[in-house]
């Protein structure tokens, strides 16, 4: 009886403190909703604290994360408690918030102790995961292996009883971090799109609250917005401290392995932690709308064939996730510090292959007690992370819209560099984090790693050799980027090039082992007396499956301006001799980028100069001479930039001159935009390709001899026209040869002047939206005067 009493008066209290928290708006007020659910935890069992979970901790996310239940006073912006915290200059309130997330805060340990207990479970809204999750949740098939297929996913995908349908069932643990990862997610994708509401019934369910959120509400801007992004990190790097080590997991699980077989709950929840944070964060930022998420041999092994790649085939990555994305990849590259990563590449064969631990490609094989996946070094971290980071960077790069804003890209920029580098990673550069969660600088807790060298050696041979494609293919992939949006931003955009190759050639035994595996790759093995070099032929075979594995799928279409299109994925051309090798492109580049900085001009144009120089003698470097050309070299560069400056730049529909008209390299193939229909797009540019090679409209006029006509004659006595039926064949024959003759001399005009067919102006968005109103109004119109 007295047990009831108490599990009534929790039950009391949690709804009391639903209303608390859903009341809290000023900073006073949000604080002192702090302190009450710290005060209930404290207070309430874990058998007591269900209450709160199953009532009070839905409303607490929402409020936390900026979900609007009713519409906000126009007075006063709607945010959340975080975006509050933010924006306030009172440390102690921020503090307060920050607090009440912590690791080591009373809601935290109030989580832990009900999860291990199994008293709550949540179902998590189908619409707000993954989306390649989402799809195959949509299919009986694929949803009944996606546990085994992903072990993000083991054990958490269940059958709705009453609906027949398959859903995600998550401890509480689970399901706050997967609503802190999808964050920033929707602030990223519903920018710019105004404020978002839920709807709600009088009558609260919470997995009706849980299908009913559509988004957070994204108000703040400039400075508000970097503060909450801060606030954010410092959230970020304090669950990654205290869920993630670096070191070596083991040390967290000394018995796991043992043949004593102590009891599976034995210190398995860092593993377990660690785990699923590290496979939350990869694919919800990484693989999210990635319509190849998986190994394709993982794939083929359960016959899983993803049908929605024609949906997501030219979706860019969320915007917005640089910045946290390059924390979490700075903090796992910690792992690599001080281990040899090529241990992990080579067998005791000596042969190279795919890392077994933190790898799907081994999940049917992989025993219950080895938990998620069977991580067991923080080395492992790597081989979890590099192909979906990979596919993050390269798609950024890819699928850019024409009106994306260049600190997006370079906030994925930022990522692929400091991955390239991470012996330039220390200790000393989580400093500031570490003092803005209040903790110590050492990180003892994750191994005790010294500072490295901050410089390339022999022994980080290893991890470049594993990640090789970050050095070599990625590195064209950007090329192909700098040069389609050169005009843009150039001084950024030639910067970042400048980054790229400093890294290349900042040591020349990097740039030795990169040209060396190119130089190997290209080739076949040989008896020669370079033992160096047939040492490294047995990773080709590793880095031809990285190349079809990584790349699965992400062909340029034609529509989308680049130059990469016949078996680009197939080859290494970095160091290729051809027109579309790195040489080649890196001239071309240089030639454009003194074209562009110098039509800017300004107070930095002798400094970009300067560094332009430094850029030449860098790429010289890099291919091993001078790339300064002869006069006659430099003039052909030059008309050769000219012809093709068109396909590496991207225009706006209705934002062009008459002169572009002209079919100047591939001006049609330009980026697909926001302002166009997709597939009207490549529909109408096809059908444009389709009339210019009929009408002979892709040559040139030289190229062949002017059309002969062709005379009929005709029987009979042609003045004799008698009748009505003849009257009227001869004004058709003559108009019918009038319209050719004007057609004809108007396809010789086109052809005279270099002017193209351009249907694609057609698949504007305001051009499809006028003609489906002209339309709807023409069909109301016929409508109603049936009616009459």
């Amino acid at each position: 009886m007295v047990s009831h009493s108490y599990a009534t008066d929790a039950q009391t209290k949690a709804k009391d403190l639903v209303s608390a928290i859903l009341a809290a708006a000023s900073p006073p007020e949000i604080a002192e909703a702090c302190a009450s659910v710290e005060a209930f935890l404290h207070q309430h069992t874990p058998d007591q604290a269900r209450w709160f979970f199953s009532i009070t901790f839905p409303t607490l996310i929402c409020k936390l994360f900026g979900f609007e239940d009713s519409p906000p006073q126009k007075s006063v912006a709607p945010s959340g408690w975080i975006d509050a915290a933010s924006s306030s200059s009172d440390s102690d309130f921020s503090g307060k918030v920050f607090n009440l997330l912590s690791p080591d805060s009373v809601l935290m340990s109030s989580i832990s102790a009900v999860d291990r207990l199994s008293l709550v479970k949540y179902v998590f809204p189908i619409e707000r995961l993954p989306d390649w999750v989402k799809f195959m949740l949509q299919n009986d098939r694929d949803a009944r292996v996606l546990e085994d297929l992903c072990p993000l996913f083991k054990n958490r995908v269940k059958e709705d009883p009453v609906k027949g349908s398959f859903q995600v069932e998550l401890n509480v643990f689970e399901y706050y971090m997967f609503w802190f990862a999808y964050c920033p997610v929707c602030r990223g994708n519903t920018e710019n799109r105004g404020i978002i509401r839920v709807q709600r019934s009088k009558r609260f369910r919470l997995e009706s609250w849980a299908h009913s959120i559509p988004g957070f509400s994204n108000v703040k801007r400039g400075k508000e917005q970097k503060n909450e992004c801060n606030l954010y990190t410092r959230l970020l790097y304090s669950y990654l401290r205290a869920f993630v080590p670096v070191h070596d997991i083991n040390a967290h699980q000394p018995y796991r392995s043992s043949l004593l077989h102590y009891p599976s709950g034995y210190d398995t929840s860092v593993v377990e932690h660690a785990e699923f944070f590290v496979y939350t964060l990869v694919h919800f930022w990484l693989v999210d709308n990635d319509f190849s998420p998986l190994p394709v041999n993982v794939c083929k092994s359960f016959g899983v064939n993803f049908p929605f790649r024609a949906v997501l085939s030219d979706t860019p990555p969320s915007p917005g996730l640089g910045e946290v994305v390059n924390v979490f990849v700075k903090y796992l590259n910690l792992s690599s510090i001080g281990l040899n990563e090529g241990s992990d590449l080579v067998e005791s064969t000596g042969s190279p292959r795919w890392r077994g631990s933190g790898s799907v490609a081994n999940v049917k094989s992989r025993d219950a007690t080895q938990g998620v996946s069977g991580v067991r070094s923080g080395s492992a971290w790597n081989s979890l992370t590099k192909r979906p980071l990979y596919r993050y960077i390269l798609r950024t790069f890819l699928f850019c819209p024409v009106e994306t804003s260049v600190k997006n890209v370079s906030q994925v920029f930022s990522v692929w560099v400091n991955y390239m580098e991470p012996w330039a990673i220390s200790l000393e550069d989580f400093s500031e984090l570490d003092a803005n969660v209040g903790a110590s600088t050492d990180n003892s807790k994750n191994g005790g790693t010294e500072s490295p060298s901050r410089g390339y050696s022999s022994s980080w041979q290893g991890f470049v050799l594993t990640n090789y494609l970050f050095y070599s293919s990625m590195v064209m992939h950007f090329v192909g980027f700098a040069h389609k949006f050169l005009h843009t931003d150039p001084e950024v955009i030639f910067h970042m090039v400048s980054k790229i190759i400093n890294i290349l050639t900042s040591s020349p035994e990097l740039t030795e082992l990169i040209k060396n595996v190119d130089t190997v790759f290209h080739s076949k093995p040989s008896g020669s007396s370079k033992s160096l070099l047939n040492n490294f032929y047995r990773f080709v075979p590793t880095i031809r499956e990285q190349l079809q594995d990584w790349e699965d799928g992400l062909c340029e279409s034609d529509a989308d301006g680049s130059f990469l299109h016949e078996n680009w994925n197939r080859d290494l051309r970095l160091f290729s001799d051809g027109e579309d090798g790195g040489q080649q492109l890196l001239q071309l580049f240089l030639l454009r980028a003194e074209s562009e900085l110098q039509a800017i001009g300004g107070d930095n144009l002798a400094h970009n100069l300067q560094c332009l120089d430094s850029l030449k003698a860098q790429i010289g470097c890099l291919f091993g001479g001078s790339i300064v050309k002869s006069g006659s070299e430099l003039a052909e560069a030059r008309h050769c930039q000219q012809s093709r400056d068109d396909v590496f730049k991207p225009r706006m529909v209705g934002n062009y001159a008459m002169a572009d008209v002209k079919y100047k390299g591939d001006w049609m193939k330009r980026p697909i935009s926001n302002d166009e229909v997709a597939w009207l797009a490549k529909l109408l540019v096809a059908l444009s390709a389709w009339l210019n090679d009929t009408l002979r409209l892709n040559q040139g006029e030289s190229s062949h001899a002017s059309p002969s006509w062709s005379y009929t004659e005709l029987s009979g006595d042609a003045g004799d026209v008698c009748g009505p039926t003849e009257t009227m064949r001869v004004v058709l024959c003559s108009v019918c040869t009038w319209l050719i003759t004007v057609g004809g001399a108007a396809v010789d005009f086109m052809r005279k002047h270099g002017l193209r067919i351009n249907l694609r102006l057609l698949a504007s968005k305001k051009v499809v939206t006028v003609l489906l109103v002209v339309a709807a109004f023409n069909a109301l119109r016929k409508a109603f005067s049936g009616l009459n």
